[in-house]
């Protein structure tokens, strides 16, 4: 299917791995031109097709830097695609555990990161009449499914996702959340990562853990979800093809979440 979004521009963060990686390499394979923001480029990046840029957005000054380098740098801004987050390693205990540093911390990534790119590029997403799509997570309907803090972020993104549809849907800006169950990245898969965390917080073993949890979690599929359909859904919510679809939070989690 074409997406009809050849020559169209867009700014995608947390796009070094994983999902912002798959994000960035969809884009471009549609035509798009992408900056992509991560605080430390790869050479996956690299070769993606993609302008890096480095920003380390838990710096509040960060956001602005980059969507105005960004915007020059491309012309304009059609698309903008919220993935920065992450933050869960450390956190597996429960909530008397956490800190003030702690929750800080999270929050901080998992959310006003979000909010001070998309203040930042609102200019230029109303002036392109264009699209934002952020990622948040399965968790932020299923808070018990994860980190409180790290749930409690996320549950506080898909609201700002659905307030700013409605306060910039009359500019023609359209918002749309994706939110993600288990993805096999990192964050599950990594030796160091928040999976391998559980998993020794569980005394199981960390291969033992990734194959038993999609029928842990309650998903309908025998494994994890993959980076390149999130970034599929992210890319056709980013599209013309989905100009009738604003407001939304679109879960891809293999069947986990039971409710409508």
């Amino acid at each position: 299917m074409d997406l009809h979004l050849n020559g169209k521009t867009a700014l995608v963060t947390g796009a070094s791995r994983g999902i912002g990686l798959a994000v960035v390499r969809a884009l471009a394979a549609e035509g798009v031109r992408v900056v992509a923001a991560a605080r430390n480029s790869t050479p996956e990046l690299a070769a993606a097709g993609a302008i890096s840029m480095a920003a380390d957005l838990s710096d509040p000054a960060a956001a602005e830097r980059l969507v105005t380098e960004a915007v020059a740098e491309l012309g304009g801004l059609d698309i903008l695609v919220n993935n920065v987050g992450g933050g869960d390693g450390g956190l597996n205990g429960g909530f008397l555990d956490l800190t003030d540093a702690q929750w800080a911390q999270v929050v901080d990534l998992n959310f006003f990161a979000t909010v001070r790119v998309t203040r930042a590029a609102l200019p230029a997403l109303a002036a392109a009449r264009g699209a934002i799509v952020n990622v948040s997570s399965v968790g932020a309907r299923v808070p018990h499914g994860g980190p409180i803090a790290y749930t409690t972020a996320k549950a506080a993104l898909t609201a700002f996702g659905k307030a700013l549809a409605e306060e910039f849907g009359p500019q023609g800006v359209r918002v749309n959340t994706v939110s993600p169950g288990p993805v096999r990245t990192d964050m599950w898969e990594s030796p160091t990562g928040y999976g391998a965390e559980l998993a020794a917080a569980m005394n199981v073993p960390h291969a033992e853990l990734l194959a038993g949890l999609p029928a842990a979690t309650g998903m309908l599929i025998d494994r994890l979800v993959e980076p390149d359909e999130v970034a599929a859904l992210v890319a056709y919510l980013a599209s013309p093809r989905a100009a009738a679809i604003t407001g939304t939070d679109h879960l891809i989690d293999g069947g986990a979440v039971k409710t409508a």
